[in-house]
This record gives C-alpha cells, sequence and structure tokens, in this order.
C-alpha cells in the first residue's frame, strides 16, 4: 500500500483476507470501529489504541489573526482542535520504513 492513502474500503479488504470474515461483515466491523471512535471523540473523550497512539481533543483559546492577503486583523473564534499523537511503536515502525527507501 506503499505511495497512496488507505481507505475504508482497503482496510475492509485487509480485515476480509485476513480474518476471513465477509465482505459485508469486514466493512461493517470496520465501519463500527470508526464510528465509535469519532462518537467518543464527539463527546469530548480522548481515544487510545495501544500501539499505535492517541487522538486527542484540544481547546484552543480566541486570538487575533491577520488575512495574509490584506493585512487586516480578524478575530479567530474559541475552538477545539483534534490532535493525534503516534505512539513510541507507531514512530519506531514509520522511522525504520523510512530508513529502508
Amino acid at each position: 500500500m506503499s505511495g497512496k492513502t488507505v481507505t475504508r474500503a482497503d482496510l475492509a479488504d485487509t480485515v476480509h483476507q485476513k480474518i476471513g470474515l465477509s465482505r459485508q461483515e469486514s466493512s461493517d466491523l470496520v465501519q463500527s470501529v470508526l464510528g465509535m471512535v469519532s462518537e467518543s471523540l464527539a463527546q469530548g473523550n480522548s481515544v487510545k489504541l495501544s500501539s499505535f497512539g492517541s487522538f486527542l481533543l484540544r481547546d484552543k483559546n480566541g486570538r487575533i489573526g491577520r488575512n495574509p492577503k490584506t493585512g487586516e486583523e480578524v478575530p479567530i473564534d474559541p475552538r477545539r482542535v483534534l490532535t493525534f499523537k503516534p505512539s513510541q511503536v507507531l514512530k519506531e515502525k514509520v522511522d525504520a520504513g523510512q530508513s529502508k527507501g
């Protein structure tokens, strides 16, 4: 899968091949897992996937920004942002994959 974006269909296909569930069951499983992650984040909870990483919510304060085209000051509203912090295992795996290439 190098050099391309991994999609839900790719994940479902991998589940189908490795576990042997039907294509529909694999698709439903992937959809269910992603739905649980999304729902948990929407409720304000962080999500930690062992040996992969953590999805964290962070509140950012409002501030004054600047329109780069006009230089005009523009207020930026406070907002909640989603961040991802990879685990050490994932970092090492990515680093090992990069040094091979």
